[in-house]
């Protein structure tokens, strides 16, 4: 098989960085990023995200080989701020965005026990009746 080994898919080596950038110099205000050991979750998630900024003119991202997990994700902005804030702001917002969905998990998840926990209680009083 020409699969890596599925350990080599998420750990880094010693020479690999996890994020690489690199300045694009046919189009202005454009750099490529390129993020090693991630799949299409993150690079649609922020490729896709980037998008709902006004500040960016260009967005997406590509797989260049299937059995090698990473991507390269191509940003151009406007001027008003340079990519690497772009993306540095985008991957900000998308922890705080994820940090509110597991709060929010977590407090549903608490609620659905405590009821489930009242539940058995009754059924208990109601079985030793």
């Amino acid at each position: 098989m020409n699969a890596p080994d599925r350990f080599e898919l998420f750990l880094l080596g010693d020479d690999e960085k996890k994020v690489e950038e690199k300045d694009e110099t046919r189009v202005p205000n454009t750099a490529v990023f390129t993020f090693n050991k991630e799949d299409h979750t993150l690079g649609n998630l922020i490729s896709q995200r980037l998008h709902s900024y006004e500040y960016i003119t260009f967005s997406a991202y590509k797989i260049p080989h299937p059995l090698f997990a990473k991507f390269e994700l191509r940003v151009t902005t406007d001027g008003s701020i340079t990519p690497r804030d772009a993306v540095k702001k985008c991957c900000e917002d998308v922890v705080a965005d994820l940090e509110v969905l597991s709060r929010s998990f977590t407090t549903e998840w608490l609620g659905k026990r405590i009821i489930n926990e009242g539940e058995q209680d009754r059924l208990n009083r109601e079985r030793d009746l």
